[in-house]
């Protein structure tokens, strides 16, 4: 049987058991020197003229240990680098889909707070008048807000309406929401708990079309991709630049 188990830090610890000794890898060889090798130097050549066969090994096991997220990550802890992670990688993606920038909500961030301090981290929503995204087991704050708005390459411009898929996304970049306030909570030692509460809330059914705009700047899903026409329009100005920069 061998056992292989791999960390962030790539940390292997190996092992093979047979009928002589425990050898593990990656150690001092002299430390681990087997007993079996001193016999015939003490009772004669004869003691291990037939050594028991060594079995076959087994099958490798393989166990991959997912890194814990730090507990003093400082969007986290820190009040200020949070309210600032949350505004700017909220904006970044509400300007790429053309909708204006929220400002930070104390009413929204305490109603997020008091949500978690009751929740006992059992992650689902609070079923509040606001808008709402969760989210859980980020590294830090922009993190998850980038989880977020990564989904905007599922969503369908042509089709607009909800879906459990893109849920956060339109909600991040609904045009008529106008603040956002968030609250975290460190749950066990590995996991931080993020919620967001957006106002006016996002989201609403038949409105799709008009409040979630198609992305125009940036890269990605959405308009970010030029239609032949726009294109040929910018390689042909490329080359013209270079032909007047050549005369």
């Amino acid at each position: 049987m061998q056992i292989e188990t791999r960390t962030e830090a790539t940390l292997n610890f190996i092992y093979k058991k047979s009928a002589k000794s425990v050898i593990c890898a990656r150690s001092n060889p002299m430390r681990h020197f087997p007993v079996t090798a001193l016999l015939p130097a003490i009772f004669g050549a004869s003691v291990l003229a037939s050594p028991a066969p060594v079995p076959d090994d087994g099958p490798t096991i393989t166990v991959t240990v997912a890194p814990t997220i730090p507990s003093n990550a400082p969007q986290f802890v820190d009040d200020n680098l949070f309210t600032s992670a949350i505004l700017n990688s909220t904006n970044f993606f509400r300007s790429e889909q053309n909708a204006t920038a929220v400002t930070y909500n104390e009413t929204l961030a305490d109603f997020a707070s008091n949500y978690l301090d009751h929740d006992d981290c059992a992650f689902q929503h609070s079923g509040g008048p606001y808008g709402e995204n969760i989210a859980i087991g980020c590294s830090d704050a922009s993190g998850c807000v980038e989880a977020w708005g990564d989904e905007r390459s599922e969503y369908d411009y042509n089709n607009p309406g909800f879906s459990e898929a893109t849920g956060h996304f339109t909600q991040l970049v609904w045009k008529n929401t106008t603040t956002v306030g968030c609250g975290r909570r460190l749950c066990g030692n590995s996991s931080w708990f993020l919620v967001c509460e957006y106002w006016p809330r996002g989201n609403v059914i038949g409105e799709f079309g008009e409040e979630v705009g198609r992305q125009v700047n940036g890269t990605g899903s959405g308009a970010a991709a030029l239609n032949p026409a726009a294109t040929w329009q910018l390689a042909f100005g490329v080359f013209a630049s270079l032909l007047l920069a050549y005369l």
